[in-house]
């Protein structure tokens, strides 16, 4: 059942609200093309990986080491490029692939001071908006 057009411009307007209150979450759920590209290469990946067993089995139940270790080389490039990310794979800005978002300006010192835990403490202090 299609939504009226009422629907609509509210879905659209809670996602714009959603865009501006949380825009790293909003573009995690917003299902992008690389969602569908690593899904694919993870597929491709295992379906390599699989084969590369089959050509393992078959070389050694022949004993031709050959193809036991043609298949282990299959296996071994199927997991890589399933779990590798894909070139360009990089941050996205404003549905640029491939340029990375820039890092926020870091506020207060440009030097570092005091010991590790200080630091923590001091941290932990900020988030907690300094209640202790």
């Amino acid at each position: 059942m299609p939504l009226s057009e009422h629907e609509q411009r509210l879905l659209e307007q809670m996602e714009r609200a959603l865009s501006a209150d949380d825009p790293k979450f909003a573009n995690a759920m917003r299902g992008s093309r690389h969602g569908r590209a690593a899904r694919r290469r993870l597929v491709i990946g295992v379906a390599a990986v699989v084969a590369g067993l089959v050509l393992l089995v078959a070389g050694v139940s022949t004993s031709q080491i050959w193809l036991g270790a043609g298949g282990f080389i299959v296996m071994l490039a199927g997991a890589i490029w399933a779990f590798s990310p894909a070139r360009g794979a990089g941050g996205s800005v404003d549905g640029q692939p491939g340029a990375a978002p820039p890092r926020p300006a870091r506020p207060g010192r440009t030097r570092r001071s005091g010991s590790f835990m200080n630091r923590m403490e001091q941290r932990w202090d900020r988030r907690r908006g300094g209640q202790w």
